[in-house]
């Protein structure tokens, strides 16, 4: 997969496809190759572009503590490089808050905005805590210690969490590490949610742990033109649990 160096490091991305750019960011602990099944019902309505998030698949992982405002960047210099002004970005549960960061620093360059799991809202202080001890039996233990407990987590297809469970073991453990840190600083977003001038729309499983369904209806709630579409049966990976129905709702963002 080509690379591009920003801000000193080898971003890792995948474009196919043609049309209106189109950008799919990968949830934690995970890296693109989520967003396959919905990639393959997409790619030849728009130009898609999925980077590795820093420190996860393919992409580098600087020196030094990342803030999901560097990760926002990030983004902003690889569609520098691609030559891309404005494009529509769908998030996936960390990718959805850096989508998130990145519309509030260039709303000029969003024409719309899809949050797949997702939240607006900080952590609170118990789960920053959680996250900065998980970081640190990463640290000690290895990815092993996200992979054998998290998937059970991110969706109740049991299918699906044996691929995520070596999905995760095949991440770098200081990538999760400079990640976990990333979302327990990360902003709260929601007060400029009112201000979005795009369109936004909103996928979320009802049967999602990481993230409860009601986080996704203040979502809709707080946006001028928002779109909300509710999946039965699903936890935390809409994206592999109902791609065609996942692929639908972010075309609205067209």
């Amino acid at each position: 997969m080509p690379k591009t160096y920003v801000s000193g490091f080898g971003l890792s991305y995948e474009r196919r496809g043609r049309g209106t750019p189109f950008v799919l960011l990968h949830g934690y602990p995970l890296d693109r190759s989520i967003w396959a099944p919905v990639a393959r019902l997409l790619e030849e309505r728009v130009d898609l572009i999925l980077p590795d998030l820093r420190g996860f698949g393919e992409s580098e992982l600087p020196a030094g503590e990342a803030t999901l405002a560097d990760m926002a960047e990030d983004l902003a210099a690889l569609l520098d490089h691609l030559k891309i002004r404005q494009a529509v970005l769908a998030g996936h549960s960390l990718g959805g808050y850096i989508a998130q960061v990145f519309a509030r620093a260039h709303p000029e360059r969003v024409l719309g905005l899809g949050l797949v799991a997702s939240q607006s809202a900080a952590d609170t202080p118990e789960r920053r805590q959680g996250r900065f001890e998980t970081a640190e039996l990463v640290r000690q233990k290895g990815v092993a210690v996200v992979a054998d407990s998290m998937p059970a987590r991110l969706t109740p297809n049991l299918e699906l969490q044996k691929q995520l469970r070596e999905l995760i073991l095949r991440q770098r453990p200081e990538g999760i590490v400079s990640a976990l840190h990333a979302l327990a600083g990360r902003p709260d977003c929601t007060p400029y949610l009112a201000d979005y001038r795009f369109h936004v729309s909103v996928v979320h499983g009802l049967d999602d742990a990481m993230i409860p369904i009601e986080r996704a209806r203040e979502l809709q709630a707080a946006v001028r033109q928002g779109y909300l579409v509710e999946l039965k049966g699903v936890g935390h990976m809409p994206m592999m649990e109902a791609p065609r129905t996942t692929a639908e709702a972010l075309t609205t963002l067209l």
